[in-house]
């Protein structure tokens, strides 16, 4: 979570905006085809290696937390494989998978993926005094190893917070947004969510935020309905506040998707 709101922003500019992190400043593969891979394969060591620790104490409580049911270490694990399996948005899993993943990092065996237009958007957005947030499935944890550990260096201090299932709430839920811009102190209609996903960007929509979709040339899905896209963060520096017009003539959907 961040540490406090955030001041204002450039008069008549956004106030914050909050980023999701696969397909939008990151690859998407590079979640699946990496990050996913290295923590399926370490799921059972990890439960050996830590059985009665602290940590493997907290991983059990937040699935029986999760579930409603009380768990041993080999039914927990159990779970938590079919939900790495099945890719389930499970909180417990995705902390697990960022203690795993922290691991990985600090041996040099992973790094963040960013795109090569993000550091230097964040730059931007920093130097006109817009606030910069993630929001991600991940856990907070696994956010900041990402980030602090890309091609670029350590991109930790352009970045103001961080949100996940744990702290926020789910990405599709209209109060999840609710909540962000409340915790930011700013108006939903001052903020921009960024994603690639659509039913993130319509519960943001419905929440009263500004929202774009990210389509990356390396993706091959079909566009998000109802939300601007783009191919890069870099045509979003330099935003009107809510209720201006564009210089570049483009658009930022607000209110919900488009019916």
């Amino acid at each position: 979570m961040p540490a406090g709101r955030q001041a204002r922003g450039p008069e008549g500019g956004l106030r914050a905006v909050v980023l999701d992190i696969e397909g939008t400043t990151g690859s998407l593969s590079h979640v699946r085809d990496v990050l996913f891979p290295y923590a399926r394969a370490r799921l059972a060591p990890w439960f050996t290696d830590n059985r009665g620790t602290a940590p493997w104490r907290q991983i059990l409580d937040a699935v029986a937390a999760h579930t409603g049911a009380a768990h041993d270490g080999t039914s927990a694990l159990a779970l938590l494989e079919q939900w790495a399996d099945a890719d389930v948005k499970a909180a417990p899993l995705k902390t697990l998978q960022g203690l795993i993943w922290s691991g990985g990092y600090a041996a040099g065996e992973l790094h963040g993926h960013v795109y090569p237009d993000v550091p230097p958007v964040l730059e931007r957005w920093k130097a006109q005094g817009t606030g910069r947030f993630i929001y991600s499935s991940g856990s907070v944890a696994a956010q900041q190893d990402w980030f602090g550990h890309t091609a670029y260096g350590d991109l930790r201090p352009l970045i103001d917070g961080y949100f996940d299932l744990t702290t926020t709430g789910p990405k599709a839920y209209v109060d999840s947004y609710r909540a962000i811009a409340a915790e930011l102190g700013h108006a939903p209609g001052d903020l921009l969510f960024v994603s690639d996903v659509g039913a993130e960007l319509d519960a943001a929509g419905e929440a009263g935020w500004r929202t774009v979709a990210v389509r990356r040339p390396d993706d091959g899905r079909a566009a998000v309905p109802g939300h601007e896209a783009v191919a890069s963060l870099t045509p979003l520096v330099h935003r009107p506040g809510p209720g201006q017009p564009d210089s570049a003539g483009a658009h930022i959907h607000a209110g919900g998707p488009e019916q």
